[in-house]
């Protein structure tokens, strides 16, 4: 009995003082947790707030009878998706185009950081910079614009060149066998610039007495670049890389959307175009709901898994 109440004293002495060393950190350090007000506010109000909005996805949704009044039906609108015969195919473009993003624009962010650190001319190393850090300040509609005026059919710069020639007809924009390359295409040159800035501060922390050591053991710049370089740039690398598989299920609405058109749907009509035919041009809510926490559930189990198979093969993961 004795040993029982020294236990819940201690126990109590130990609450009191983990209290007691909380609120004298907390007067301590009162100021920093006051500037963390503000970003705290902002996901709570504009992210976790309109979480309560995901139980259209389980209604009948209807605007006069609003959130609460509208008739509950369960798993029927996911029913609904998974019966429907364009499923398949929204599914496959979805990750075909996803997986595509991955494998091609990544490489292409770490070789211009690569190149650019090793420009030892700063005028010319800004040049390129500029250069290509540009296009990622233009809107897909910009983008589409310059696009359409070199592959429009029948007049298009290029296009036009190719008949004049007598090459043939071109038609990149409404052939399906070409519409996923020229969104990868389009996607690489506008976004590589503006990606390799992320690795560009990545390689200015790696410390540079490991250069000099490397140096003075003999190595040339590429055993540097293959001992030094990519092992200080690899863990930004696997960051981003679970990040973008956590997206897997986005496809690059704005750009798709853009350069959509009827004759390649088979090959490019992903989720997202799918979601805001249905919730903004036919105005049924419910249906693309559904689809919505469908592809939230996917990222969030994608992230998870790619985190754990990050930590793994030697990296630090996100968490």
């Amino acid at each position: 009995m004795r040993a029982n109440v020294n236990a819940i004293s201690e126990d109590h002495t130990v609450k009191k003082r983990m209290s007691t060393h909380f609120w004298k950190t907390f007067l301590r350090y009162k100021w920093l947790y006051l500037l963390m007000v503000p970003g705290i506010a902002y996901y709570i109000i504009y992210h976790y707030v309109p979480m309560f909005g995901l139980v259209i996805a389980f209604k009948k949704y209807n605007l006069m009878k609003g959130l609460w009044g509208s008739e509950w039906v369960g798993f029927d609108n996911f029913r609904m998706i998974f019966s429907s015969p364009e499923f398949p195919s929204l599914m496959r473009n979805t990750i075909l185009i996803s997986v595509y993003r991955i494998l091609f624009n990544m490489l292409p962010d770490v070789m211009l950081a690569l190149i650019l650190n090793e420009i030892r001319a700063p005028w010319f190393k800004r040049v390129v910079q500029t250069i290509t850090y540009g296009p990622h300040f233009l809107s897909w509609i910009i983008v589409y614009g310059l696009v359409f005026s070199f592959f429009a059919p029948g007049a298009g710069l290029v296009t036009t060149f190719f008949r004049d020639m007598g090459w043939g007809e071109l038609d990149v924009l409404v052939n399906s066998e070409y519409f996923r390359s020229l969104l990868v295409t389009s996607d690489i040159w506008k976004s590589t610039g503006f990606g390799a800035i992320i690795y560009l501060a990545a390689l200015a922390s790696i410390n540079h007495e490991l250069y000099e050591a490397a140096v003075v053991d003999g190595a040339g710049r590429w055993r540097q670049m293959w001992h030094i370089t990519l092992p200080g740039i690899r863990e930004v690398f696997i960051l981003l890389l679970i990040l973008r598989i956590g997206h897997i299920m986005d496809a690059g609405f704005e750009q798709v959307y853009i350069f959509l058109n009827a004759r390649v749907y088979d090959v490019g009509d992903i989720l997202d175009t799918w979601i805001f035919r249905r919730g903004i041009e036919q105005m049924e809510f419910s249906v693309p709901a559904a689809m919505g926490v469908f592809k939230s559930v996917i990222g969030l189990v994608l992230v998870i898994g790619a985190n754990k198979l990050a930590k793994k093969v030697g990296g630090s993961g996100i968490w």
